[in-house]
């Protein structure tokens, strides 16, 4: 069967996978191109310096543009995401064929402003309502400054959020998205979020401690991990491993005088990969409602119990999985009941998430949507 071709704009280079949304993409080229595109991958990065040799193998060509960035920028009504990733080569780079379009982001779509591409099949992977999104990174974050301008940025993407009406399908990541889209633009398909694990992990029935990682740069990983805090104080007999490659003066700051409570810097994947492993439990939480989050679909493939606030997973088939909490009396009483229960959900789990979570199924249904327009 002969490959069709497919042109993808990635806000990033997507290569290492080490954040959420470079996690999608990555994980989607490479099904994308097991389904049967030839993929022209243009990418918007800061820095131009870096080994492609990967990706190119999922790839037919790759096309690199740097971000550009000016201080009047921030004054323009457009976001300054989708202004900074904006290149005239895109345009006539596009123009080199007649395959339809995957925009990654809201922020990558700035040259539909430039151009309309009416000869064009258009698509948009959804990876944010970027309105909600930068609305609760204002309420996460303690620098004024900083609330400032995540609130402008949200405002202007309240507006400029309109153009997802131009797209023949916005293929959504959670299923909150998904009833938003419909609702104003009715053009939704919800596609679970593209993550690369194969095998959920088999694991004897006791982990060793309670487990939470994410990137402490970002202020709502912060409140989590400082929420965390103030509930394994109060389980003095439990340990709570807090691991990130960022954030370990912040933590050790407030764990001086707690004594089950340490934190890990996470040197590579497989170091992190062995922390889920020896866990119990993963305890996860968040404050800002964005789909499900990849933090806990790594946490059922790779640990054992996951105790969760709704926040972190829309779709109830997976947060049927997990223990829910919301409160630090709810997070409290749900450590105790699983610290001495064994975990005993493989094979459950296992159906579910070759189900639902199927990187393989979830191209398959992007391709039979772009291949039927």
């Amino acid at each position: 069967m002969p490959q069709k071709p497919l042109h993808i704009i990635s806000f990033d280079n997507p290569y290492p996978p080490v954040y959420g949304g470079a996690i999608d993409v990555f994980y989607k080229i490479k099904a994308l191109h097991a389904a049967g595109y030839k993929i022209f991958l243009h990418c918007f990065v800061d820095d131009e310096i870096a080994d492609y040799s990967v990706l190119n193998q999922f790839v037919n060509e790759l096309y690199v543009y740097k971000r550009t960035y000016k201080s009047l920028k921030w004054f323009s009504l457009t976001p300054l995401p989708v202004l900074s990733r904006f290149h005239k080569d895109l345009i006539s780079n596009i123009k080199k064929n007649d395959a339809p379009l995957l925009f990654e982001g809201l922020q990558t779509t700035y040259i539909l402003n430039k151009h309309a591409f009416k000869d064009r099949k258009i698509y948009l992977r959804l990876h944010n309502l970027e309105a909600d999104y930068f609305s609760g990174l204002s309420k996460s974050e303690t620098s004024f400054i900083k609330k400032i301008l995540y609130r402008l940025e949200s405002a202007k993407y309240g507006t400029y959020q309109k153009i997802m009406s131009r797209f023949e399908t916005v293929f959504t990541l959670s299923k909150y998205e998904t009833e938003f889209v419909n609702k104003h633009f009715k053009n939704a398909q919800y596609v679970p979020v593209f993550h690369g694990n194969e095998q959920v992990a088999a694991l004897s029935g006791f982990g060793k401690y309670a487990f939470y990682h994410g990137d402490l740069r970002m202020s709502d990983n912060k409140k989590a991990a400082l929420f965390l805090i103030e509930v394994f104080k109060k389980i003095p007999d439990y340990s709570l491993i807090i691991a990130s490659n960022k954030g370990k003066k912040l933590i050790e700051s407030q764990i001086k005088e707690i004594q089950n409570i340490t934190f890990s810097n996470i040197k590579n994947d497989a170091h992190l990969d062995e922390l889920l492993a020896n866990s119990h439990m993963s305890v996860m939480l968040s404050f800002q409602q964005s789909g499900t989050k990849l933090k806990a679909v790594n946490s059922l493939y790779k640990s054992r119990f996951c105790i969760i606030n709704k926040n972190m997973i829309d779709d109830e088939n997976i947060r049927n999985l997990c223990t829910v909490a919301e409160t630090e009396t709810d997070f409290i009483a749900a450590v105790n009941a699983l610290k001495n229960q064994p975990y005993q959900d493989f094979e459950n789990r296992k159906t579910v998430l070759r189900q639902v979570l199927n990187d393989e199924t979830n191209a398959l249904k992007i391709k039979e949507i772009i291949d039927k327009d």
